[in-house]
């Protein structure tokens, strides 16, 4: 019980981490379940006078739209859904904005329309300087990494200096083509369309590597791409990208987004990303970090175990010693018992060895126990002969038969003949098996004397 008592704290401390952890969860799957939650209580945002007659001389606002699942696509009834589609929704509860989805098929595609002015915002392009001369960018609502994504056959791709002479394939105009074509020269990058292209092409070992969105990277599980590791200081922030020459409407949305609670913009993520694990291959140096920490935990576990079954294992050698020391004392008491005995009582094995005998019965034939343990009758000389023999037959007997014998009769000692009563009966163990005999007997004739 002591062993077990000493394993209630921990116990209470999982316990208490189980409780924290549910409770957690429980919250956040209450927002998540709950995409109604955010909505039923629309912050009023303060707008002046110049917003206000804008929002009436533009109440429809068109998104070039591109489809990226989970932020934006259409759903299978032709509808817009998604993070970013939901974040446009509620902007528009609080402003008044309509907000109509104009599909591009492109990257490029969706920066010619904010160019040429035939879209107003889009909700997907992160921010780079060439971008920056044409397009207002609105405060961030989430973000995440770059990543890179290459061939399943290769090793993964943990850096640009892995791309050193080798191909790097990109849609028209990504984020961040004019830095890598400044920076690292020695890379060849190839132009395509859309990133399924640039997938393809990695897929097919046309190119080496794409770079993609962390989140949309685990979202194409193929059996032929790997993702790597992150593109390390660049990250792409989540923005509404606003054609220039729109003060009004960049202002609109800033003030929007800033009534945005962080509940509420955590209900939206969870909604849509949870379950979404980006996991690329961590570098050398972190994946040395891990392997030392699993290491350190799997020996903090063994040394755990090891603890507790020493304690284990002390506390069973402590509880042996115990019975040890109590079955010493029973046959501490036994001896005393048959020694204290005034007639003498023998114990024999089953081959009519003597096993063991009292002082009474060393009395009465002259002989110490040392010198005739393990020994039969007629192998020694405390008896005569005839009567040794006659004696270890009968013991042989009564181990085939099992019987007991009690009996007065004479026997030829070598002091001369005694009146006996002598008794021998066969003795079991626990499991039922003989063991051997136990016997003894009272000398009549000393005591007719």
């Amino acid at each position: 019980m002591r062993f077990y008592s000493g394993l209630k704290p921990a116990l209470s401390w999982l316990v208490l981490l189980g409780i924290s952890g549910f409770l957690q969860w429980s919250e956040a799957a209450h927002l998540s379940m709950s995409p109604h939650a955010p909505t039923l209580d629309v912050p009023s945002i303060e707008l002046d006078a110049r917003e206000r007659q804008w929002i009436r001389d533009n109440p429809r606002v068109t998104v070039a739209s591109v489809q990226y699942p989970l932020y934006l696509f259409q759903d299978e009834h032709g509808q817009w859904s998604g993070l970013n589609n939901d974040v446009l929704m509620r902007i528009s509860a609080m402003t008044g904005l309509q907000f109509v989805h104009q599909e591009s098929f492109s990257t490029d595609h969706m920066l010619e329309r904010l160019e040429s002015g035939i879209a107003d915002i889009s909700t997907t392009l992160a921010m780079n300087e060439e971008r920056r001369q044409f397009l207002d960018f609105s405060h961030a609502f989430g973000g995440a990494g770059w990543v890179f994504v290459g061939h399943a056959g290769g090793a993964a791709v943990q850096s640009f200096d892995d791309l050193q002479k080798r191909v790097l394939v990109l849609p028209v105009r990504h984020a961040l083509e004019d830095i890598i074509r400044r920076d690292y020269p020695a890379i060849e990058i190839r132009s395509v369309k859309t990133y399924a292209e640039a997938r393809a092409l990695v897929e097919s070992g046309e190119a080496y590597a794409t770079i993609e969105n962390e989140i949309g990277a685990q979202l194409y599980p193929s059996g032929l791409l790997k993702v790597g590791g992150l593109v390390e200081g660049k990250w792409e922030a989540d923005h509404l990208a606003v054609r220039k020459g729109m003060p009004e409407l960049l202002s609109i949305l800033n003030k929007a987004l800033g009534a945005f609670s962080v509940a509420e913009l955590r209900a939206m993520r969870l909604k849509w990303l949870e379950g979404i694990s980006p996991a690329p291959t961590p570098s050398l140096g972190v994946r040395v970090l891990k392997w030392s920490c699993w290491g350190m935990g799997a020996f903090g576990v063994l040394g755990l175990l090891s603890l507790l079954w020493n304690r284990r294992l002390a506390a069973e050698i402590k509880h042996r010693g115990e019975v040890e020391k109590k079955l010493g004392d029973q046959l501490a008491f036994q001896h005393a018992l048959i020694d204290a005995m005034p007639d003498p009582v023998f114990v024999r094995d089953l081959q009519g060895c003597l096993v063991m005998c009292n002082r009474s019965y060393e009395e009465a034939l002259g002989v110490r126990l040392e010198q005739v343990q393990g020994r039969t009758l007629y192998q020694l000389d405390v008896l005569p002969q005839a009567t040794a023999l006659m004696l270890h037959d009968e013991f042989m007997v009564q181990l085939r038969t099992g019987r007991t014998l009690f009996s007065k009769r004479q026997l030829m000692f070598k002091s001369g003949p005694r009146q006996v009563y002598q008794w021998t009966v066969p003795f079991y163990g626990a499991d039922g098996a003989l063991r051997g005999l136990l016997g003894g007997w009272t000398d009549i004739t000393q005591r007719q004397a």
